[in-house]
């Protein structure tokens, strides 16, 4: 016969198991409970009916004995006196107790009962107390009581056990058929997202439920993926726009020179409008393999502390004869103890990036500034020029791959130099801002990392 899924789940065995251990691990604590305080009542009752028996007069210790013998219609107490020599001078013990200690505390000895009905040995909880006469009281209490608690105790987990069987089983049943239908659910989820549904998501009912934990992280990488994907799909299409152009260019040339080139010096130009071309598209893939790399493969192995006053100075000094050719001018300010923690070279390629592009898109007798701030929480590296600056709406689309404004349509470039810059920003986990005012200010923020 084959049992049902859930049956045959961890989720029910485990919880069944577990169920019925800390049944019987309470139960067992209970007796445990119960029969040490048996105990110490006996205990105390004991040692408080020997001192007060001790107290009497010795014609009336006797009397006492007798007392205490005779209201005993369970036949559990016990009581003895002996003399000096140790032969019995009152009581139902046969003989003074082996092993009991003298005005000790209560112990667990072999003693021998003697009554009408004979000679019964029996284990008792005693205490034995020498008497001003030299005789010596033992007070005893049969313990039987504890076998009778442990008797009933047992009866009940007997009769518990069932109940306690099917609880556990029904427990047991009820959180793997929950884990179960939230597994199927995950299941057919994960098929459609499979079959392509990306923009499905697992349903959180807001519990604080490691499952629902687990259900967070998962979107979180399913928007991620959802992202990504779309970007990919997106990148495609404007590879295959952006390399179509040049390419085209090329043959264009090369199918003129063939038909229409009659002197050396006329296949040479088209020759070099060719390779134009060409030298275009490859630095269009040159650049895609270095996002690529940047995003992908490059990991924090380089990272170490970079001065931001050093790295500054270095890219102006790479690009003052470029902004002197196009009579602009260039300034570099820097406070000397803004560092931060990164790529050298990354930081370095980041930063030239921006400043290429404000020293491509400044006309004339513009200025750029470039500068490295230590503030409160963050050091910044801040580009600023007087050049036509970017619109509010393309203030998110300028970090897409390929993107170029209408500005920039007529300026030689592939539109990968901001993306290349946001893939080195998010490797460090630094932010770059792009204002929407006149001129560009490019801020690339590094906050101090967290302790």
């Amino acid at each position: 016969m084959n049992l049902p899924d859930f049956v045959r789940t961890t989720t029910f065995r485990w919880t069944s198991i577990a169920f019925a251990v800390c049944i019987l691990l309470f139960s067992a604590f209970v007796y445990w409970q119960a029969a040490n305080y048996m105990v110490a009542k006996m205990d105390a009752a004991i040692s408080e009916e020997n001192l007060a028996v001790a107290a009497d007069t010795p014609d009336r210790q006797l009397a006492a004995i007798e007392d205490r013998l005779s209201e005993d219609p369970r036949r559990v107490k016990l009581a003895g006196l002996f003399g000096t020599d140790g032969h019995r001078i009152a009581g139902n013990l046969q003989s003074l107790p082996q092993g009991l200690p003298l005005n000790a505390t209560v112990q667990t000895v072999h003693v021998v009962r003697v009554d009408p009905r004979g000679h019964e040995a029996m284990t008792v909880r005693a205490v034995a107390r020498a008497l001003p006469d030299g005789n010596v009281l033992v007070i005893a209490r049969h313990n039987g009581e504890l076998k009778e608690l442990a008797e009933v105790v047992a009866r009940a987990l007997l009769l518990a056990l069932p109940f306690a069987a099917g609880l556990s089983l029904a427990i047991g049943a009820i959180l793997s058929v929950r884990v179960q239908r939230r597994v199927a659910g995950l299941n057919a989820l994960v098929r459609r997202i499979m079959a392509g549904n990306l923009s499905e998501r697992i349903p959180l009912p807001g519990l604080d439920h490691p499952f629902d934990k687990l259900a967070a992280v998962a979107n979180g990488m399913l928007d991620e993926i959802q992202v990504l994907v779309t970007e990919m799909a997106g990148v495609g299409n404007e590879i295959a726009h952006d390399l179509r152009t040049p390419l085209t260019r090329a043959r264009v040339c090369l199918e003129r020179g063939r038909a229409n080139a009659t002197t050396l010096a006329e296949l040479q130009g088209v020759t070099d409008r060719a390779i134009g071309a060409l030298d275009q598209s490859l630095t269009i893939m040159t650049a895609l393999l270095r996002i690529t790399e940047i995003e992908n493969s490059r990991g924090r192995a380089n990272f170490s502390q970079v001065p931001l006053a050093e790295l500054v100075q270095e890219v102006g000094d790479l690009y003052d004869p470029i902004a002197e050719d196009k009579q602009l001018t260039l300034q570099v300010a820097s406070e000397a103890n803004a560092t931060v923690y990164g790529d050298r070279d990354l930081l370095f390629e980041a930063v030239m990036n921006l400043v290429d592009n404000a020293v491509k898109f400044t006309p004339a007798g513009g200025c750029i500034n470039i500068s490295a701030i230590h503030g409160e929480g963050e050091n910044i590296i801040r580009i600023r020029d007087t050049g036509p600056g970017i619109r509010e709406n393309e203030r998110d689309v300028v970090m897409r791959r390929f993107y170029r404004s209408d500005k920039s349509r007529n300026t030689q470039g592939a539109g990968l130099g901001l993306s290349l810059v946001s893939a080195i920003m998010k490797l460090h986990g630094f932010r770059l801002a792009l204002n929407t005012a006149t001129g560009c200010v490019a801020e690339i923020i590094c906050p101090f990392p967290s302790t």
